[in-house]
């Protein structure tokens, strides 16, 4: 067995957490059959390395987002920036995900974290705070303020539209990662996404509200 010390170590661990909180999901996942998976004997190798369930979690979620950072920092902006062009480059950024099995297993552990993302107080998650992706977040939101959207409603419809988004690719990863055959084509699947998301965003004000 290895040891339950250094960095290789720890990259096993979250290699593992990525595996089975991916397929068996954040809550189902048990510790000691990550640490099992990792190769460690010692029990207490998660505690060791990252203090708790919720601090692997959050280095699981910290690796993908380092990656979805590259690819969204990449991406040029542009001056005039509409709903459609914000949601494009988020979509862009989270497909980067679905071309490595890794990506594809994150992208299923994030899905069932949405709701953790802070859109609805306004407060990033640690994970994201001061990042591209949540930059991103707040343009869109910016937008939908210019189109008269009120503050609760606003937030309320962007949660909504990135739960969307992420449980689209959550899907696509598990069909790719259990070599099922997708109903259509990665390019069509994408530009799909963006149109969808554009236009639940761009829903008309209910009444009343």
């Amino acid at each position: 067995m290895a040891r339950t010390s250094g960095p290789e170590t720890r990259e096993k661990l979250i290699r593992a957490a990525e595996e089975l909180f991916a397929s068996r999901g954040v809550d189902g996942a048990q510790l000691r059959d990550i640490t099992r998976l990792a190769g460690q004997a010692n029990p207490s190798a998660v505690q060791y390395h990252f203090g708790s369930r919720a601090g692997l979690l959050d280095a699981v979620m910290a690796g993908r987002q380092e990656r979805t950072e590259r690819v969204l920092r990449a991406l040029p902006r542009e001056a005039d920036e509409d709903v459609r062009t914000l949601v494009t480059a988020l979509v862009t950024a989270e497909a980067s995900e679905l071309r490595t099995d890794r990506g594809r297993r994150c992208l299923r552990v994030s899905a069932q974290l949405s709701h953790e993302s802070g859109v609805r107080t306004g407060a990033p998650h640690p994970t994201l705070a001061g990042t591209a992706y949540w930059a991103l977040i707040e343009r869109i939101a910016a937008r939908l303020a210019d189109g008269g959207l009120p503050g609760p409603l606003l937030r309320e419809r962007l949660d909504l539209a990135l739960t969307v988004v992420g449980a689209a690719f959550a899907d696509r990863a598990r069909q790719y990662l259990d070599g099922v055959e997708p109903l259509i084509d990665e390019p069509l699947f994408l530009a799909d996404l963006v149109e969808t998301t554009t236009a639940l965003l761009g829903a008309p004000r209910p009444r009343g509200a």
